[in-house]
């Protein structure tokens, strides 16, 4: 079987959230480490033993995020155990209008400008998880700039809710927003395809103004799912970045053929944008039995979306997005990567 590079670092699984709301109504967190021991169980019946990534140079990151909200990221655990009675984790109160307001002082207003939601709690060991998950993307942007066809990034937390100045989503660092601006360094054009069941919000607003990154996401519709706010069709891109951000949104509740035949569409883009390279921001939480239920793609579904993609035939990088805690997270991520190892060794 073809060698697929895979990465995963240990150290993230010490980012365990806590804090969750879920229709006014606090809920355990289902962005949990077991969600990497799952996935890792998936690659291990395929024979891929993930390596430890080295240590990354922080410029990309910089390059993505800004200085206020990297320094909030790395030092707003303590400051927020400073209070009399603060919880375990950062969770923010208010959501300022950021166009019109100005940036605060005091870490609470500062939480609330940096955090989007309360589906990202901060902890102690949030940043230097974030920061390893980063280390994961960029080792395997680096092994596709080194000569490999394609890459696997298990990254936690995920990140394409991110954008360059605020976590949501369970996201802190967009780490497919950074592999792609990491492969800028070797290509003019680089696509980022998104299938997970989120639009990828951060990632949209991050590339939305550039014409050397297109964007494709595939989600179900926002009008009544998260991120709610962003990934409607209309969405097309601004200044130079028009026409580079292409939203397909579905239905809730579809399935197999017409999530499979929005990927081809995304393809058809991406084609005709002639990316160097690309970043797949690889969720699997549109499988049928995700708690969420936004669509309903089976586990062939995902076997047959891999080698839709795989057959594309441009160096990929594969990024670990969403998949919510659930039982079928070792069966996709093996239906997924097995699909694209066959593609790829028939190429």
């Amino acid at each position: 079987m073809t060698t697929l590079p895979c990465f995963y670092a240990s150290e993230t699984a010490a980012h365990d959230p806590r804090f969750w709301m879920l229709r006014g109504a606090p809920s355990p967190n289902k962005e949990l480490p077991e969600r990497a021991d799952r996935l890792l169980a998936g690659l291990a019946r395929l024979g891929l033993k993930p390596q430890a990534p080295p240590e990354s140079d922080r410029a990309a990151m910089r390059a993505i995020h800004t200085p206020n909200y990297l320094h909030f990221l790395e030092n707003c655990w303590e400051e927020w155990q400073s209070f009399p009675g603060a919880g375990a984790e950062v969770v923010a109160n208010l959501h300022p209008q950021k166009s019109t307001q100005t940036y605060p002082e005091g870490i609470v207003g500062r939480a609330g400008w940096h955090m989007s939601d309360t589906a990202c709690p901060i902890g102690r060991d949030t940043w230097a998880a974030a920061i390893r998950g980063v280390d994961t993307a960029l080792a395997a942007a680096g092994a596709v700039m080194d000569g490999a066809d394609s890459a696997y990034a298990l990254c936690r937390p995920p990140g394409h809710h991110a954008d360059a100045d605020t976590a949501a989503g369970h996201c802190f660092l967009n780490n497919s927003a950074i592999a792609a601006q990491t492969l800028l360094e070797q290509h003019d054009r680089v696509a980022i395809l998104d299938i997970d069941v989120h639009h990828g919000n951060g990632t949209q607003e991050i590339f939305y103004d550039r014409a050397d990154v297109l964007t494709v996401s595939i989600h179900a519709s926002p009008e009544d799912f998260y991120p709610f706010y962003l990934g409607y069709a209309h969405e097309t891109g601004r200044a130079a970045g028009e026409g580079c951000n292409l939203n397909l949104p579905l239905p809730k509740g579809q399935g197999d053929e017409d999530w499979l035949a929005a990927i081809s569409s995304g393809l058809n883009r991406i084609g005709e944008f002639n990316p160097g390279a690309m970043v797949l921001a690889l969720g699997l939480d549109a499988h049928e039995n995700d708690p969420l239920r936004g669509l309903s793609v089976t586990t062939g579904g995902f076997g047959r979306a891999a080698k839709l993609i795989a057959e594309a035939g441009l160096p990929t990088v594969m990024v670990q997005e969403g998949g919510y805690l659930s039982d079928d997270l070792t069966e996709n991520i093996h239906a997924f990567l097995a699909g694209w190892i066959g593609a790829r060794q028939t190429r």
